[in-house]
């Protein structure tokens, strides 16, 4: 049975006891308990088009066409009609994205600031993230997420709150 006084009751170890120990026994409890994530702000454009085929390439030579790195993407058309597709981009220049997609088409635009966060590729990486969020109260409006190697995996977060979400998860 583990020793009450030791923990919290959400498992952390309090501050009096990793005074108490060897710095190997620090590092190590450190180490365990550490989320093993980096969060960072960025900012993503949604925009919306009407739907034809060729069109993600399109946007993605617009994008390319001025020399704009895609860091992030998701695009989709929801309607089974087919009218219109939405895309949203993390790039390296926002300014330079609008202006290239307003002139093959784009006609509903939207930038907002989202939580950019990276993680060990890891079987519930993504539930530990997720349930700092929600343990601080602050509900996530959506997110998408891929892993970019076999070793990290990023996820994109858009909270209710996303200044509060990125100080919970810069303390966890």
């Amino acid at each position: 049975m583990a020793n009450p006084s030791k923990k919290t009751t959400k498992g952390k170890v309090r501050a009096a006891e990793i005074k108490k120990s060897p710095p190997s026994k620090v590092q190590a409890v450190r180490k365990r308990l550490s989320p093993g994530f980096t969060a960072k702000a960025a900012k993503e454009i949604t925009v919306t088009f009407p739907d034809c085929q060729g069109l993600t390439a399109r946007v993605a030579a617009a994008v390319a066409g001025e020399n704009v790195n895609i860091l992030a993407a998701t695009g989709y058309c929801a309607s089974e009609m087919r009218r219109n597709a939405t895309f949203t981009l993390i790039v390296n220049d926002i300014a330079k994205v609008e202006r290239a997609l307003e002139k093959i088409g784009a006609y509903d635009i939207h930038e907002s600031s989202v939580i950019v966060v990276e993680t060990p590729n890891k079987v519930g990486a993504l539930e530990r993230i997720s349930r700092c969020i929600a343990d601080a109260g602050i509900n996530i409006y959506y997110f998408y997420s891929t892993s970019g190697s076999a070793k990290t995996a990023i996820c994109v977060f858009k909270t209710e709150d996303d200044k509060k979400a990125m100080k919970v998860l810069r303390e966890a």
